[in-house]
């Protein structure tokens, strides 16, 4: 069977101040041509359909354009929600929206019943597993403490039970919405640590032939099996080096996977460029970068005066202006950014902690802090779903 694996469309979201539904719907043109040119048999959507729980109506209507044109190919899709999508708003119609091959799986309870779609090999169970934020669904998988990896693998058991309960040969493919060990994030996925821990191993994905990933913007490969398709198109200049893509997959009669990257279009090119401004409007190196969308960071010890404006002339699609200015190593700006630089919240409290008391948290207060930031981002998630 020929799949086609894609994630994180993000319908609504702009690029800085860019609007992209433009380039959202010719990405959705683009994947209906794949789909009918390379003869691909399911197409998989693995979350974060839409940006926000309440999309604008302009990027519910491309929604509703891209499902009405897989329908129209015949070809099934499965989706799941991912963490910015709305579970519930996303699965509305889902059992009328079935019978026109259009499979969409938001309910956590139904991990372990899979859309069954078969081939001239016999049949592919498709489990669907949306996005499992743990402090919402820790009582339906029936773990004791909430956390990612605790919850995705009370969901894979129920995967692993019915696909045991099914005729030998069947082959199967999980969507998931997660952060799995061995993955590179970029600036754009919203944060989805509980507990200090953002990722899960890929072996909680053990016993299935494929895994189509969501949630990293980045195309990666973790295993043979195991993959993020990315983003199709950017959404922050750290994916300024990504080649965009969807992964077109082959699962022959025994489950072996065989993979290629279909290249996503893309608006225009990224480019982040760094220096003193006069160096950057005058380097001839950079001028292939006048057609781009352009991330500035300018060296100047003193800030120059317009800069934003000096910047357009040559690069008319600059988008982002950024002053890091070189400064002393012992210039206190230096070291407090130094201090800060990639830290987390709560290594940044326990920090505070230290200046202010003198000594670090011990291993209790560890623990009041991340419960603290857990309750919060816990909060957070139950007032986005009940938007």
């Amino acid at each position: 069977m020929r799949l086609l694996h894609t994630s994180d469309w993000h319908l609504g979201r702009a690029f800085h101040r860019v609007n992209m539904l433009g380039a959202q719907a010719e990405f959705i043109g683009h994947l209906v041509t794949t789909v009918r040119e390379r003869e691909v048999e399911a197409v998989v959507v693995s979350g974060d359909v839409y940006d926000r729980a309440v999309p604008p109506l302009a990027a519910v209507e491309l929604f509703d354009d891209a499902l009405h044109r897989l329908a129209g190919l015949g070809v099934p899709t499965v989706m799941i929600s991912g963490n910015h999508d709305s579970a519930r708003r996303l699965g509305v119609g889902a059992g009328l929206i079935d019978r026109a091959g259009i499979h969409l799986r938001t309910e956590p309870s139904a991990c372990g019943t899979p859309v069954v779609l078969a081939d001239t090999h016999g049949d592919v169970a498709f489990y669907g597993l949306p996005y499992l934020e743990p402090a919402l669904v820790k009582d339906e998988f029936g773990v004791e403490k909430a956390g990612h990896e605790a919850v995705l693998a009370a969901a894979m058991e129920r995967v692993r039970a019915d696909l045991a309960a099914r005729a030998p040969g069947t082959r199967s493919v999980v969507l998931a919405h997660a952060f799995v060990t061995g993955g590179e994030a970029s600036d754009s996925e919203r944060d989805i640590t509980v507990g200090g821990v953002a990722s899960v191993p890929a072996g909680v994905f053990d016993g299935v032939d494929y895994v189509a990933l969501g949630h990293l913007h980045g195309s990666q490969t973790i295993t043979d099996r195991v993959r993020y398709s990315g983003s199709p198109l950017p959404y922050s200049f750290s994916e300024a080096d990504h080649r965009k893509s969807m992964w077109l997959i082959d699962l022959d009669a025994h489950g072996a996977v065989t993979a290629e990257r279909v290249d996503c279009p893309v608006p225009r090119p990224l480019a982040r460029i760094r220096g003193p401004l006069e160096d950057l409007l005058a380097d001839p190196d950079l001028a292939r970068h006048q057609e781009s969308w352009v991330e500035a960071t300018l060296t100047d010890p003193v800030r120059p005066a317009e800069p934003m404006a000096r910047l357009t002339e040559r690069f008319p699609h600059t988008l982002s202006l950024v002053f890091d200015p070189d400064r002393a190593p012992d210039d206190p700006d230096v070291s407090y950014a130094r201090r800060l630089a990639g830290r987390d919240d709560q290594q940044i409290a326990e920090d505070f902690v230290a200046h202010v008391r003198g000594a670090g948290p011990d291993e209790d207060e560890r623990g009041v802090l991340r419960d603290a930031f857990d309750a919060v981002r816990a909060d957070a998630a139950v007032r986005e779903v009940a938007r």
